[in-house]
C-alpha cells in the first residue's frame, strides 16, 4: 500500500470532552490472499482532534472507493468517493467539509465531534466487477470522559450496630466500571461490606466506627477515569464506659475536690453525678470546696445519648481524712 496523496491535517485542539475509540466489526473476506483490514489512527481520540481511518491490504485492480456513514449505502448516508481514474474526489450530502478520502483509501475525519461516532462503511469498487463491488463497515466506540462523582447516603447518621447504610455512586454512566475506596484503600474484606451485581450501589450491613468511611468512589472508562470527593459517615454511638479524673480516691479535710467524668459519645452525652445515691448536679464537672469527712461515701457519674437511648455509669469511693487532733485523746501533764 502507497503512502497518502496528502498530508493529514496537523492542527490540535485542546478543548477537552468526548473520548472516541475505533475499533474494526465484521470485516469482509476479499477474493485476494490478504484480509482488508482498517487501523484508527490514533485510536483513541478526544473531541475535537482528528482520527484517520488507515486501510490495509487492499486488493489490485481498483477503481474507487465511497464511504458512508452508517451501514446503509444510499445517497443520504453518502459521505464522499475517490475516483482513482482522474483522482477525483466526490462528496455527498453527509459530507461535513471535515472529511478526506485518500487514494489508498484511507479516511480522514478532522475535528471530531459526537455526531461522528457510528458506524461507518466503506464500499470498494473493483475494475471489471459485475457486480456492486465489496462492502464492509467498522464502528466508533463513544467514550464519555468521565465525570466527577458523587456519593449519595440512605442515611447519614446511623446509630452504630443497628442500621444499615447504602451508599450510591452518581451519575449513572455507560460502558463504565465502579470502584470503591476506604481510608484511601480498596475495600476490606468484611461480611458487613457488600456490593450490588454492577458495584455502583455498596451496602454496609450495620455500621461500626470501624467502617464508618470516609469512602470515595472512581468512576472509570477504557480512557479516562475520575474519583469523588470523600464521605464520612456521622455514626451515632455510645457513650462508652466513662471515665472520671483525677482517679485518686484519698483526700484531707480542707482540700478542694475537683473531679471530671468523660465517655466517647456521639452526639456528646449527657451527664451527672450523684453521691450515695442521691443526685448532686448535671454537667461533666463536680467541685466541692474546703471538704470535711461528711462528704465521704460513693461518687457515680453517669452519662446518657439521646440518639442512640444507651447510657453508662462509673462510680468511686472517696475517703477523706479527719482533721490534725480530732478523734486523739487531749494529753495531760502529771502533777
Amino acid at each position: 500500500m502507497g503512502p497518502l496523496s496528502a498530508p493529514p491535517c496537523t492542527q490540535r485542539i485542546t478543548w477537552k470532552g468526548l473520548l472516541l475509540t475505533a475499533s474494526l466489526l465484521n470485516f469482509w473476506n476479499l477474493p485476494t490472499t490478504a484480509q482488508v483490514t482498517i487501523e484508527a489512527l490514533p485510536p483513541k481520540v478526544s473531541e475535537g482532534k482528528d482520527v484517520l481511518l488507515l486501510v490495509h491490504n487492499l486488493p489490485q485492480n481498483l477503481a474507487g472507493y465511497i464511504w458512508y456513514k452508517g451501514q446503509l449505502m444510499d445517497l443520504y448516508h453518502y459521505i464522499t468517493s475517490y475516483v482513482v481514474d482522474g483522482q477525483i474526489n466526490i462528496y455527498g450530502p453527509a459530507y461535513t467539509g471535515r472529511e478526506t478520502v485518500y487514494s489508498n483509501a484511507s479516511l480522514l475525519i478532522q475535528n471530531v465531534t459526537r455526531e461522528d461516532a457510528g458506524s461507518y462503511t466503506l464500499h470498494i469498487i473493483k475494475r471489471g466487477d459485475r457486480t456492486r463491488g465489496v462492502t464492509g463497515y467498522f464502528t466508533f466506540n463513544l467514550y464519555l470522559e468521565t465525570p466527577k462523582p458523587s456519593i449519595s447516603s440512605s442515611n447519614l447518621n446511623p446509630r452504630e450496630g443497628m442500621e444499615a447504610v447504602i451508599l450510591t455512586c452518581d451519575p449513572v454512566a455507560p460502558d463504565t466500571s465502579y470502584l470503591w475506596w476506604m481510608n484511601g484503600q480498596s475495600l476490606p474484606m468484611t461480611h458487613r461490606l457488600q456490593l450490588s451485581e454492577t458495584n455502583r450501589t455498596l451496602f454496609l450491613l450495620g455500621v461500626t466506627k470501624y467502617i464508618a468511611g470516609p469512602y470515595e468512589c472512581e468512576i472509570r472508562n477504557p480512557v479516562s477515569a475520575s474519583r469523588s470527593d470523600p464521605v464520612t459517615l456521622n455514626l451515632l454511638h455510645g457513650p462508652d464506659l466513662p471515665r472520671i479524673y483525677p482517679s485518686f480516691t484519698y483526700y484531707r479535710s480542707g482540700q478542694n475536690l475537683d473531679l471530671s467524668c468523660f465517655a466517647d459519645s456521639n452526639p456528646p452525652a449527657q451527664y451527672s453525678w450523684t453521691i450515695n445515691g442521691k443526685f448532686q448536679l448535671s454537667g461533666q464537672k463536680l467541685s466541692i470546696s474546703q471538704i470535711t469527712t461528711k462528704h465521704r461515701g460513693l461518687y457515680a457519674c453517669s452519662v446518657h445519648n439521646s440518639a442512640t437511648g444507651k447510657e453508662s455509669s462509673k462510680s468511686m469511693t472517696v475517703e477523706v481524712s479527719a482533721p490534725p487532733g480530732i478523734g486523739r485523746l487531749p494529753f495531760f501533764t502529771p502533777i
